[in-house]
């Protein structure tokens, strides 16, 4: 074989956790736990770190406990190879920290789960490389949020395909839709509406470059009211069709992650 893509990055566990049990999960070179929904603590030799929903914990070569605390739902996922040794090295110690620079990291964790579930090999080692690609930001610093639009922001990332709008969020939220937009402008950069729909727009170019669903479908799956509306609203955005993005970035998802595979060889 001339190239392993196993020998890179490959998937040692994957698992969810739910319930009330602490769960003890196995060394790995790379460990990550996202706490999706809900509350956990997850520790690793140290003192227990508490992570609400979208947060992380990144750890290398040990073990890690997750106990969930509230009623939550958490992927865990471990991953060994040259590139997961190298994501480990930049772990002077496990880190906490959370979505906010890697907004992909749940959605394809959660790809990662399904495939594994449905077993076979395939893809499955450039998934987990575009995985640790996506949690490389991981701990750049961002700026704390008030309360208001940190709870905006996750509410948002949580339920970007059933909110109606910024007047349903506002009223989510216990304020006035005027209040939530002048507050979350200033400390966002853009509104609610424009930060919604930028949400929306990545898990649409992250559907259309992985899965072959029909444009109805991804419009769904990511709250736009329909095919047509997406094709305008991603035209506008990004200048391309959805059907020209996705031609252009589906062998990208497959081959290209290939390549990207390729160089992390020499990492």
């Amino acid at each position: 074989m001339i190239f392993d893509e196993s020998a890179v990055c490959t998937p040692v566990f994957c698992r969810e956790v739910t319930g009330e049990t602490p769960v003890l999960l196995p060394a790995a070179p790379f460990t990550v736990v996202l706490a999706s929904s809900g509350r956990a603590a997850a520790s690793a030799d140290s003192e227990p770190v508490l992570l609400a929903a979208g947060g992380l914990f990144l750890a290398g070569g040990v073990a890690v406990e997750v106990t969930p605390v509230t009623g939550c739902h958490v992927l865990a996922a471990g991953f060994s190879g040259t590139a997961a040794q190298a994501a480990a090295a930049g772990l002077p110690a496990p880190l906490a920290s959370d979505c906010s620079a890697c907004p992909m990291a749940a959605q394809l964790l959660g790809e990662l789960a399904a495939a594994m579930e449905r077993g076979g090999s395939a893809g499955l080692s450039a998934l987990c490389y575009h995985i640790l690609c996506e949690l490389a930001a991981a701990d750049a610093a961002v700026p704390r949020l008030s309360p208001l639009v940190a709870d905006a922001v996750l509410a948002i990332r949580q339920n970007y395909a059933g909110l109606y709008g910024v007047e349903e969020l506002s009223a989510q939220l216990g304020v006035s839709k005027s209040h939530l937009v002048r507050v979350f402008s200033a400390e966002m950069g853009v509104g609610p509406g424009q930060y919604l729909t930028g949400v929306r727009l990545d898990a649409a170019k992250a559907l259309l470059a992985r899965r072959d669903y029909p444009l109805e479908v991804v419009a769904t799956l990511c709250g736009f009211s329909g095919a047509n509306y997406l094709c305008k609203v991603f035209k506008k955005h990004t200048g391309q069709t959805p059907a020209a993005f996705r031609a252009q970035n589906a062998g990208a998802a497959r081959g290209g992650a290939v390549n990207e595979l390729e160089s992390a060889l020499y990492i």
